[in-house]
């Protein structure tokens, strides 16, 4: 009785302390969560999207799509928001339409380098 007392309480403390860390983790910003990435490199990663298509950079974030590393939301001087796709060199790899204030078909994705559209 007192050997499985022993386990349980093991187990216990083990799964108090992995949930304490994950929690920690996620407050610190482990999470790359919707527009949480922070740092130096989130920071170039914002530079680097501004500097490519003007405007201001509303939210960063970690991306694995079209060959990127970073997403860069910005809102750009003509007040259309657009998703900067950068490569882990900050290089352009994408300007895409923001979905989220694209109108109802759907919004688009320019594909391109230049942020023309």
């Amino acid at each position: 009785m007192k050997r499985r007392r022993m386990i349980l309480l093991a187990a216990l403390a083990t799964a108090a302390v992995l949930a304490l860390g994950g929690a920690t983790w996620a407050i610190a910003g482990g999470g790359d969560d919707e527009g949480n990435a922070t740092g130096p490199e989130a920071n170039r990663a914002k530079a680097a999207a501004i500097a490519h298509v003007g405007g201001t950079a509303n939210a960063v974030e970690r991306d694995d799509e079209k060959g990127a590393t970073w997403e860069v939301e910005v809102t750009k001087p003509s007040g259309d928001t657009v998703d900067v796709r950068l490569d882990a060199n900050y290089r352009v790899v994408a300007v895409d339409t923001d979905s989220e204030t694209a109108d109802d078909n759907g919004g688009g994705s320019s594909d391109d380098a230049n942020g023309d559209g």
